[in-house]
């Protein structure tokens, strides 16, 4: 018997109209664990590196994670992974909800579409009755519309349903995935399952899902949840609100928005809003999200309210995430009921909601620079709202200018020419980011934005405070319990963590330590990743209930794996390392591996190569940020050390210290950051 996991995957190939229910390898849940990882290895083993994103041979894939369906708290993610259109890399975004412990009760760990459909369709899994039905109905019809649809036309009020809008059919490179309170957005993924000619996924299980160790997997659960209400009941002071309590920033909850107003920019991240937020303002907004705000809302399992219902006059009612609240009122430097209405037309549509609102605010400051002219932009109205609703439409349908602005700042900017280029600076590896834009480069941010292949920070960043508390006593209390680092020196790095003087970078003492931080940050939220639990209860808040020290125990209580951090640990860099070998086999190197142009304004070139060249050695990687022959087989990852050394990637006797650049010897060891 299998627990936690089904033990089986659902292959569908859409060209064929073929259905496969395929047994899985237990081994593979030990080295890979599941959800990300075993995701990692499918699409290196099945979809070649010449493979484009929207060929046949690219797979889509739908993974609950390891511990999803169990009783874990607030495990519920479903990781979608494919490559990317936009990026033309492994994308894997994750989304919340209860479609991952659906799937699990009907009976399957996976969903894994290849080929294409040759009419639209949607998927219907009932437990073992597995169907592709005719969709042209639901052509054009939103994302949400369309869960509706399919819940009456199927008569399961309780189906859960993945769906893409309009800009998934006509593949819009930053099209989502959306079901309901939660969205695979990053990456383009609705993309391809629009390529793919998939409409929507609907799934109904009832079923059970097993785990091995029964009463102690409970009592785990239990000590879970006594410790966020112990959190809870004390927040931790100093912290700004977004993280004084568990789960992901409580923004339908918190409404002081002076921060995220004064660094979120005119979407494209190129003027600051300093002295925007007012008393006026703060209450205008506050009355606003308050009347609109039906209910908090929570995804399967799970404690915390990172969601609300939103009503807004003249509109359905719908759920919105916590950072889209944000994003479209800031790209069009207006108010929060424009914000909140435009959201959810962009939602319907299916749109990722933080590319979405800077590719229109792209758009507009090209037309301001004269590089887009009336003749790009035919009846463009004069209002700023309606000119983002203008564009909304144009993009979703791909209609002149839109077909362009679709493809991502990006794309549109080497497309359009004429200097547009300098216009497309908030992206990583092609991708658009959050649109901030601060004062001094912070090394530890730098390294999470540079290496970072999940493409996005907020699935990035995590455990170790954003900022120093001024005071030593502050400091010396927060180490106190701080139960959650893997190792003792981590209270040290923030005992010593002092604000600096404006001429020197306020944040870490040595490269190393840098590393180190950002290396344990990365790997908490691989290991979520894996097992499908939410990054607000481990790998994204202070002090969380899940942390290295009790996942060993939930895995081997929960799946019959037998684990302990060093094995944990091990299991992470492995498929971590896969992730990566994944891309470098698509062609990308260290040059692909740079923030934002314009996310900082001041910058330290040598301490940022610095810092490549250490992270890089931390990991096992040659200078080019290629693992080396000798990581990959220390982590059993032999047949892609083969598989480079056939392709010319390494040499078959590869040795990264004979590899890192000049710059780690003189100066990785050496460079204070903080001088």
């Amino acid at each position: 018997m299998r627990y936690a996991e089904t033990g089986y995957n659902l292959e569908i190939d859409l060209t064929r109209g073929n259905i496969e229910r395929v047994q899985t390898d237990p081994s593979e849940t030990e080295l890979y664990l599941g959800g990300l990882g075993t995701n990692a290895k499918l699409l290196w083993d099945r979809v070649p590196p010449e493979a484009d994103p929207f060929s046949p041979e690219n797979l889509l894939i739908f993974a609950a994670g390891l511990l999803c369906g169990t009783p874990a708290t607030g495990c519920n993610r479903t990781i979608v992974s494919t490559i990317s259109p936009q990026t033309r890399l492994m994308a894997f975004s994750m989304m919340g909800g209860f479609w991952a412990p659906e799937l699990k009760y009907a009976g399957y760990d996976k969903v894994i579409l290849r080929g294409k459909s040759p009419e639209l369709v949607y998927l219907w899994i009932h437990n073992d009755k597995v169907e592709i039905r005719d969709a042209a109905h639901l052509r054009g019809k939103g994302s949400i519309e369309t869960a509706e649809i399919l819940r009456q036309e199927l008569n399961e009020p309780k189906a859960q349903v993945a769906a893409i809008g309009l800009a998934g059919e006509n593949r819009v490179y930053f099209a989502s995935i959306e079901q309901g309170r939660s969205s695979a957005s990053r990456g383009g993924i609705g993309a391809v399952m629009g390529d793919k000619r998939v409409k929507a996924i609907a799934v109904r299980g009832t079923k059970d899902v097993n785990v091995a160790q029964p009463a102690e997997f409970i009592g785990l659960c239990n000590e879970v949840l006594e410790y966020i209400k112990v959190r809870e009941e004390n927040p931790i002071p100093g912290v700004m609100p977004i993280l004084a309590g568990l789960g992901s920033p409580q923004e339908m909850k918190v409404h002081d928005e002076k921060w995220h107003t004064e660094n979120f920019m005119w979407g494209n991240s190129r003027h600051r809003r300093k002295g925007f937020w007012t008393e006026d303002i703060a209450k205008q907004w506050t009355d606003t999200m308050e009347s609109a705000r039906t209910r908090l809302i929570s995804c399967y399992n799970c404690p915390m309210k990172c969601g609300a219902t939103i009503s807004m006059p003249g509109l359905p009612t719908y759920m919105m995430k916590c950072f889209t609240k944000l994003t479209y009122t800031m790209a069009a430097m207006s108010d929060l009921d424009f914000g909140l209405r435009i959201a959810q037309q962009a939602t319907e549509y299916g749109l990722d909601g933080f590319s979405a609102p800077q590719v229109m605010a792209f758009a507009l400051e090209l037309y301001e620079e004269g590089i887009l002219t009336d003749d790009d932009l035919p009846g463009l109205p004069e209002g700023n709202e309606d000119r983002f609703y203008y564009l909304l439409d144009k993009i979703v349908r791909r209609e002149g200018i839109g077909d362009v602005l679709a493809d991502g700042t990006y794309w549109a900017a080497q497309a359009i020419g004429k200097g547009a280029e300098a216009f497309a600076h908030n992206n990583i590896k092609k991708h658009e980011q959050l649109p901030l834009k601060l004062s001094m480069l912070n090394p530890i941010y730098f390294l999470m934005y540079a290496t970072g292949e999940k493409i996005n920070i907020t699935q990035i960043e995590g455990q170790f405070p954003q900022a120093p508390f001024p005071k030593r006593e502050q400091r010396e209390a927060f180490v106190k319990d701080w139960i959650q680092v893997p190792h003792e020196k981590f209270k040290q790095y923030f005992l010593d963590w002092e604000l600096r003087g404006e001429n020197s970078i306020p944040y870490y003492p040595t490269v190393e330590m840098t590393c180190d931080i950002v290396d344990w940050q990365e790997q908490m939220h691989y290991i979520d990743d894996a097992l499908g639990q939410c990054a607000g209860l481990s790998s994204f808040p202070l002090k969380p209930p899940y942390h290295i020290h009790n996942y060993p125990k939930f895995i081997a209580a929960g799946a019959g794996v037998e684990m302990d951090e060093a094995k944990l640990t091990r299991a992470a860099k492995r498929y971590r390392t896969l992730v990566r070998a994944v891309n470098i086999r698509r062609g990308m190197r260290r040059k692909d591996d740079a923030p934002p142009q314009n996310h900082w304004k001041k910058r330290f070139p040598e301490l940022e190569a610095a810092l490549l060249d250490a992270y890089y050695k931390l990991k096992g990687w040659n200078s080019e940020g290629i693992p080396t022959t000798e990581t990959l087989r220390d982590l059993d990852l032999d047949y892609v050390a083969k598989e480079f050394v056939e392709r010319g990637i390494l040499a078959d006797d590869d040795d990264s210290s004979a590899q890192q650049s000049s710059t780690t010897d003189n100066q990785a060891e050496g460079v204070n950051v903080a001088g």
